[in-house]
């Protein structure tokens, strides 16, 4: 298990599914697609509408896309992104 990445702050933090441990599948709260108090995960750094998050239970790190907002330009994009409209 990894330690908390140093840029973990709790006062920034985003509501993302955990592709690891999944944590939310077991709160009623999530699974109505809505905002709880546990299910949350660190907002270690972003650019543009890519977030680089760490789960506080796991300690798993990843990337999400979140497809809105600022965009990247075509040379930072991921593979098979598309450009925006």
């Amino acid at each position: 298990m990894l330690p908390l990445d140093p840029q973990a702050d709790i006062g920034r933090r985003a509501w993302v599914t955990c592709p690891n441990c999944e944590d939310h599948l077991a709160c009623a709260t999530c699974r109505e697609g809505r905002r709880c108090t546990d299910h949350w995960r660190y907002l270690l750094s972003h650019t543009g509408s890519l977030l680089h998050l760490q789960c506080p239970s796991c300690t798993h790190v990843w990337d999400h896309e979140t497809g809105f907002g600022a965009t990247r330009t075509r040379w930072t994009r991921p593979a098979g992104g598309r450009r925006p409209e």
